[in-house]
């Protein structure tokens, strides 16, 4: 396993473990934040896109569809995750959007033949069941809303989350010099999303008080423009289970950023599940199994 990629995934998954913390420091509506935490990571996308162009040449054209079709799962995802916020809680939420750890695999392996490792087969019970720990989903709290509509908008989430890792990962694998331009490409579509589906759902009130812009752009920068090019640089040079087993750290960080920053004291039980997170996610990745270049069977698009 590359341990510098391992190590930026890692690092994409702490940036997105900000995200929850900033939106809540915004305080804004739920369709404005993750429409804007995308409006405005274009500011610097663009730029960075303009210059790989001129660097590398552009990205292939077959490839800009599946970029953007990325982006259409990553604004729906968006919104959905919000929405089963309000309908199930933060806890229960948290749990049903990981079930990418076990999608973003399946996907692979229907669509490119990628292997899965037994290991992780074995370990996935144990992942899931130290994020609802770590979530404080088994914990005593307010009866759920909307308890069946929120399970249905977690997991639509969920798949739509894993289908943006997978449609990256192509685009990644065909066209590795290229990362800032599918990424890009990938925000405006998901900005685009995430607009047209908040305008009916959530509403989009774009009258942000000016407190809340300093917050917004940390959300752009941290959350939205270095978690995915982090993410998208090393994703696809790590087996699809590794990825997604590394994502599963992000809301295990999430509780140490609300911990240190918003002064938030998780119970021993979320504790415990960070602790379960931590160490079925070592044990499901410390010995991969190798797989030669040869047994790639992703197959470029356009030819």
């Amino acid at each position: 396993m590359p341990a510098t990629a391992v190590a930026l995934v890692v690092g994409g998954a702490a940036c997105l473990s900000a995200s929850a913390m900033f939106v809540k420091l915004a305080d804004v509506n739920a369709g404005t934040a993750a429409f804007l935490r995308c409006a405005v990571a274009l500011v610097p996308l663009v730029p960075m896109l303009v210059h790989e162009t001129r660097r590398r040449g552009p990205l292939r054209r077959p490839l800009h569809g599946y970029a953007l079709l990325a982006g259409l799962f990553l604004g729906a995802d968006y919104v959905m995750w919000t929405m089963s916020i309000l309908d199930v809680g933060a806890a229960i939420a948290t749990v049903l959007i990981n079930v990418q750890v076990l999608v973003f695999p399946l996907l692979a392996r229907l669509f490119s033949g990628t292997p899965i490792p037994s290991r992780f087969l074995y370990a996935s019970p144990l992942m899931l069941t130290g994020i609802a720990l770590a979530a404080g989903a088994l914990e005593s709290g307010d009866r759920a809303e909307h308890p069946v509509r929120g399970a249905v908008l977690g997991v639509a989430a969920g798949v739509a989350y894993a289908c943006y890792l997978c449609l990256m990962r192509v685009t990644g694998r065909h066209s590795p010099e290229h990362v800032a331009s599918p990424v890009c490409l990938s925000t405006a579509s998901a900005a685009v999303a995430a607009g047209l589906i908040s305008l009916p759902t959530t509403g989009l009130p774009l009258s942000v008080p000016v407190a809340s812009w300093g917050w917004i752009t940390a959300l752009a920068l941290l959350g939205q423009v270095a978690a995915w090019l982090l993410i998208s640089k090393a994703g696809p040079r790590l087996a699809p289970d590794t990825a997604a087993a590394l994502l599963l750290l992000q809301p295990v960080m999430a509780i140490g950023f609300g911990l240190i920053v918003l002064g938030e004291e998780p119970s021993v039980t979320q504790l415990c599940g960070c602790a379960l997170v931590i160490g079925t996610v070592w044990i499901a990745n410390r010995t991969p199994a190798r797989r030669p270049a040869a047994t790639v069977t992703d197959r470029p698009p356009g030819r």
